[in-house]
């Protein structure tokens, strides 16, 4: 009996564009250089329009993966605290993050 093998595929993934302004908490660039896809912070916890611009150029020069971080609206907590959000509010604050 003979067996074929499928080439075994692994995805390193990172959260990378955790920053905000001049404050850069992750250096990207590098983790860019190991990783074969990156999730992108979106602005909500961490991220601005800049840092998102970014990361998006170097990850796609790269030929890396581009996914969306989503969190809560809490840059103060860093999208970690529990948070009561109604349903529908949540769900539109998810899309407008992936459309950032």
């Amino acid at each position: 009996m003979t067996s074929t093998s499928t080439p075994l595929s692994i995805d390193l993934n990172a959260d990378l564009g955790e920053g905000f302004g001049r404050w850069r908490l992750t250096d990207d660039e590098q983790l860019l250089s190991v990783v074969t896809s990156a999730n992108v912070a979106c602005g909500f916890h961490a991220g601005d329009p800049v840092t998102m611009r970014r990361v998006c150029e170097l990850a796609s020069a790269r030929g890396v993966r581009i996914g969306a971080q989503v969190s809560y609206r809490d840059l103060a907590g860093f999208g970690r605290r529990a948070m009561d959000v109604p349903p529908a509010e949540l769900a539109a604050e998810v899309a407008y993050q992936i459309g950032a």
